[in-house]
C-alpha cells in the first residue's frame, strides 16, 4: 500500500470542478460499473455521485484500484448550525449515519456531520439537529467513513457549507438518477418556466459557486501541505475564508 496516497470522495464535479480542471482524467472499471477519475500526483479524487450507494461505491472503487492510505469525503453539506455560513469548512469530528445511529470519532474537532438519506429540508435540518446533536449534513461521508474502516484505511472528512440552516428550495430528488447522478438539464428546463423560483435558484447558483471556491482553495492548500510534508494535514475543525 502506498501510504503517501491520499483519495478524495466527491459526490459531483461541481463541488470540485476549480480544483480538478487541468488534472489528468483516467477512466478506471469496478465491480461492474466505469467511474471517472481525477489524478495529480499522489492525490486521486473520484466523483461518485449524490446518496449513499453512490459514495460507497465510489469509496471501495478508489480504494480497491490505487490503496490509498487517507481517504477523504469531500463537499458540500447543509447547516444545521444556524452560525455556520455558506463557504464555512467544515472538518467534522463525528460522523453519523442517520438510518441507523452508527458513528465514527476522528478524536479531533467539536463538530458533527450526520449522514441522511436525501436532501434535507428545513424542517428535517432542525429534527437532525434535535436527534442526533449535530452541526452539519450532507448525504454520503457516513458511506465513505464505514467503507474505509472496513478495509482498515484512515478516514477523514472536509464539507463545505452550501446552503444555510433556513434556506429553503423545492425538492431535487427528482432530478437525481439512479446511479446518483444530478440532471442539470431537466432542473433548469424546470427552473426555466417557474418564474417564481428564479430568485431562489440564482441563490442556489451563487452560494454553490462560493462554496465550490471555498472547499477548492482548502483542498489545494492541504493536499499541497501534505505533499510537500509526506503525511495528511490536520486543520481546525472550522475555517472561515
Amino acid at each position: 500500500m502506498d501510504m503517501s496516497k491520499v483519495a478524495v470522495v466527491a459526490a459531483l464535479e461541481r463541488e470540485v470542478r476549480p480544483l480538478v480542471k487541468r488534472w489528468q482524467v483516467r477512466e478506471r472499471e469496478h465491480g461492474g460499473r466505469r467511474f471517472r477519475v481525477f489524478e495529480k500526483d499522489d492525490v486521486v479524487l473520484v466523483c461518485g455521485g449524490m446518496g449513499t450507494e453512490a459514495a460507497r461505491r465510489a469509496a471501495e472503487a478508489v480504494m480497491a484500484i490505487y490503496a490509498p492510505g487517507l481517504v477523504y469525503s469531500a463537499g458540500f453539506a447543509g447547516a444545521l448550525d444556524a452560525t455556520l455560513k455558506v463557504g464555512d469548512i467544515v472538518q467534522p469530528r463525528r460522523v453519523i449515519n442517520a438510518a441507523d445511529g452508527s458513528s465514527i470519532d476522528r478524536n479531533q474537532g467539536d463538530w458533527a456531520l450526520v449522514s441522511f438519506g436525501s436532501i434535507a429540508t428545513p424542517a428535517q435540518k432542525a429534527k437532525l439537529k434535535h436527534s442526533f446533536d449535530a452541526q452539519l449534513v450532507d448525504m454520503e461521508a457516513a458511506a465513505v467513513a464505514r467503507a474505509a474502516e472496513v478495509r482498515g484505511v484512515e478516514f477523514a472528512a472536509v464539507k463545505v457549507i452550501s446552503d444555510e440552516f433556513d434556506f429553503d428550495f423545492p425538492s431535487l430528488e427528482q432530478f437525481v438518477t439512479s446511479d446518483g447522478r444530478f440532471h442539470e438539464m431537466r432542473f433548469a428546463l424546470f427552473a426555466a418556466i417557474r418564474p417564481w423560483l428564479w430568485a431562489k435558484v440564482a441563490r442556489l447558483a451563487g452560494n454553490s459557486s462560493r462554496a465550490s471556491n471555498a472547499l477548492c482553495r482548502w483542498l489545494a492548500n492541504t493536499l499541497n501541505q501534505n505533499a510537500n510534508s509526506g503525511s495528511a494535514q490536520r486543520l481546525e475543525a472550522v475555517h472561515r475564508p
